[in-house]
């Protein structure tokens, strides 16, 4: 058989802005291996509750201040690891009344304690620190500190640190797979100013120096780099949702000439956004916290209960459509995709961030699941089709475990455009809805592996579709539909990386009804009468594939 036609369904427009990566790297250090990896110095022990005291200095551009860790030692250990980055200096570490000795290597702080941390026991140390945190030249895509100033002049200060960690500003053991249980955030700005981080403000406490202290208690787990300080001349107005556990609180902080915008913009798009997820994922998994939108100095950021907001108060993405389909601007982008991380990055989080395609990609498909929700089904997947424009294919979507080190952007708009067509094959969206569902219950406040995830959703499914998950996001190269005749009869096969690829699919003759075929990698004969490749047609409004023909 002789190829003459190959038909690769693909826009290779890539869109930058969706890329919120690490700087793509072909070898990597011992100092990623720090941070990455799970040592016995970090596996010892299991952090249970962080106090951070932080005072921000914005004319020196410098921090100061001490975290607690209170932790359960998961087995005997006289040394640890936590993570700092070397451009921050620790003063000193205290444990029982007593200064630590301890090293650093690169980014990674290694304390020896002065006797045996026995398995099970609960116990404390407190790392004082200070210096000039990393500035974030292009947050949220780079990490650090924004230090700007609102239009009348006065201070306007965040953090954003997904991706490079939160030890860019403050000590923790900056590993995903380690999320304390609960946390109090004590931030301290010049008199005048306000701090809003997550969770629920505890207590506001004038200081001596002209400054403000502002504490936030976290009453759920949280990921580190979902911690977030904000400073700046902020206003606040509330309201209330309710939702499937009851009445959540709503809070909103911008600045004050912001705020006739945000209580209109606002108002439009947080209730349907909720009633839409939680129809879909479930109740809303930090109402204890409550649900913010915080105005921010930079795009945006899923910082759990304290969704950073920056989109100027505009529908879709800064103005702009990112299907090209004219849904996406029907609804304000940030406030939608943000928010979905609560669900997906915040609720369940990835272990490792070669995995963080669990967050990216099932929070970019709640975009489509969002529209499905407000203008029916057929809407939802005619944004996520148009989606397709910002796809690159040029590395696999999940990246290098235990270096820190996330995999392609892809893991945006082809992870959606996968799970979309998941929700085709499974062919039952009530089995679908409580899938996601089950995903946010069962893995509830928890980090997850890829393994957890797919296993979870082939046995809820009832169907065997780890090699459609392993053929899209471990390799960049789309799964291709080859067709050939053979003795008058049609057959058909996949041609893909992924072992064993199998996926069915649905194809029909012009002018009838689609009808589903389970291909191999193995030619077997098209089960539709009359079938030819001249007059089969395959459904490429919700597959992402190859078309091969003799």
């Amino acid at each position: 058989m002789k190829i003459r036609l190959l038909l690769i369904l693909l826009l290779a427009a890539s869109l930058s802005a969706r890329a919120q990566l690490l700087e793509n790297k072909d070898a990597f250090t011992h100092a990623d291996t720090l941070r990455g990896s799970l040592s016995l110095l970090r596996t010892c022990y299991d952090i249970n509750y962080y106090h951070l005291d932080v005072k921000v200095n914005i004319d020196q551009k410098a921090i100061s201040g001490s975290n607690q860790f209170k932790f359960t030692a998961t087995q005997d250990f006289t040394k640890l690891q936590f993570d700092l980055f070397a451009n921050l200096n620790v003063d000193k570490v205290v444990y029982k009344g007593q200064t630590l000795p301890f090293t650093r290597e690169a980014n990674a702080v290694f304390v020896t304690f002065p006797q045996t941390i026995t398995k099970s026991s609960r116990d404390e140390f407190t790392v004082y620190y200070s210096g000039k945190p990393t500035i974030a030249v292009n947050a949220p895509w780079d990490g650090g500190f924004v230090f700007k100033k609102d239009s009348l002049g006065k201070p306007w200060v965040a953090t954003a640190c997904e991706g490079v960690g939160a030890s860019i500003w403050w000590p923790n053991k900056d590993h995903l797979s380690d999320e304390v249980d609960s946390m109090m955030i004590s931030i301290s700005v010049p008199k005048g100013l306000k701090d809003v981080s997550n969770g629920r403000l505890r207590k506001v406490t004038p200081l001596k120096d002209g400054y403000t202290r502002f504490d936030w208690f976290v009453a759920n787990p949280i990921n580190n780099y979902d911690v977030a300080a904000n400073i700046g001349d902020y206003t606040h107005f509330s309201d209330t949702y309710d939702g499937e556990k009851g009445k959540l609180t709503l809070d909103y902080w911008v600045l004050p000439a912001s705020l006739a915008k945000a209580k209109k913009q606002f108002g439009q798009n947080v209730k349907p956004m909720l009633k839409a997820f939680e129809y879909w994922f479930g109740p809303y998994p930090f109402y204890e916290d409550g649900y913010k939108l915080v105005e921010t100095p930079h795009l945006g950021m899923e910082h759990q209960s304290a969704t950073a907001y920056g989109n100027h108060f505009l529908n879709g993405y800064l103005g702009y459509d990112m299907s090209g389909t004219g849904w996406g601007l029907k609804w304000d982008y940030i406030i939608v995709h943000e928010s979905g991380h609560e669900w997906f990055g915040n609720n369940i989080t990835g272990k490792d961030l070669a995995d963080m395609w669990i967050h990216e990609s099932f929070t970019c498909y709640s975009e489509s699941l969002f529209i499905d929700n407000n203008w029916g089904k057929k809407a939802g997947q005619e944004y996520n089709n148009g989606l397709r424009a910002g796809i690159s294919n040029d590395s696999p979507i999940v990246g290098v475990y235990n270096v820190n080190k996330e995999g392609s952007g892809d893991m945006y708009p082809k992870g959606a455009v996968l799970l979309n067509m998941v929700r085709t094959i499974i062919n039952d969206d009530e089995k679908w809805r409580t899938i996601l569902r089950g995903l946010n219950s069962t893995f509830y406040h928890q980090t997850v592996t890829y393994d957890q995830v797919v296993n979870y959703i082939n046995t809820q499914s009832g169907k065997n579709l780890l090699p459609v998950f392993d053929q899209y996001l471990y390799y960049k190269n789309l799964p291709t539909l080859e067709f050939a005749t053979q003795d008058g009869k049609l057959l058909s096969r996949w041609i893909a990386d992924a072992q064993d690829f199998t996926m069915p699919v649905l194809v029909k003759i012009k002018g009838g009804e689609y009808k589903f075929i389970t291909p191999t990698n193995h030619f077997t004969p098209v089960a539709i009468d009359g079938a030819t490749e001249t007059n089969i047609e395959v459904d490429t409004f919700n597959y992402y594939i190859g078309i091969l023909k003799d």
